[in-house]
């Protein structure tokens, strides 16, 4: 099974103050390298970073065992980027600028926003070992509370898609389709953040 990461920072930050994908942490890393790092080390083949607002200066901070992919349409909200990041999967050439002998499609994917820089690696191993075990669409859930990573199979790709709609992501569709939710308040708080 070929996995493929998604770091989803392609929003304008408004809340944050600028692009959540061009803030660091307090020792100067930025949240997109340790996103992108986070999904490598809990078992993806491949991780993909979706830029949009001032995707230049983002996409400078990707590492290179990384990929960029570019939401033109990032303004129109989270769905726009996640459509892109789900393209880019399939191995779609218009989302795929470098075609390449590891760039195929993948059989899921395990979405991150750029917003979870604690996000530890033993939460990926978590939500991967049920995508093994069967289920098809996993989401961490933290106290009961639905957070990430969210891991979606490829049968499901073209289906999410076309649900997307506007800044709202993926949960709707993840409860109508029967999302397995793992718990995993033991190895992380699961906050994002909003403010800086």
């Amino acid at each position: 099974m070929r996995i493929c990461g998604i770091v989803l920072a392609a929003g304008a930050g408004t809340r944050h103050g600028s692009p959540k994908g061009l803030a660091r942490t307090a020792d100067g890393e930025p949240w997109v390298a340790r996103a992108a790092r986070t999904l490598r080390d809990g078992g993806c083949d491949e991780v993909l970073v979706v830029v949009g607002a001032r995707g230049a200066e983002v996409a400078a901070l990707v590492p290179a065992d990384a990929r960029v992919v570019e939401a033109a349409d990032w303004a129109a909200g989270l769905s726009a980027s996640l459509r892109a990041a789900l393209r880019a999967a399939q191995g779609s050439a218009s989302a795929d600028p470098v075609p390449g002998p590891d760039h195929g499609a993948f059989d899921a994917v395990i979405v991150l926003p750029v917003d979870t820089p604690d996000a530890p690696a033993s939460v990926v191993h978590r939500v991967i070992a049920m995508l093994y075990r069967g289920a098809p669409l996993v989401q961490a859930v933290y106290g009961g509370v639905p957070g990430h990573p969210v891991t979606i199979a490829h049968s499901h790709f073209a289906a999410l898609s076309e649900a997307l709609h506007g800044d709202r992501g993926a949960r709707s569709y993840l409860v109508t389709h029967g999302v397995v939710e793992v718990e995993c308040g033991d190895l992380w708080s699961g906050d994002d953040i909003d403010y800086r």
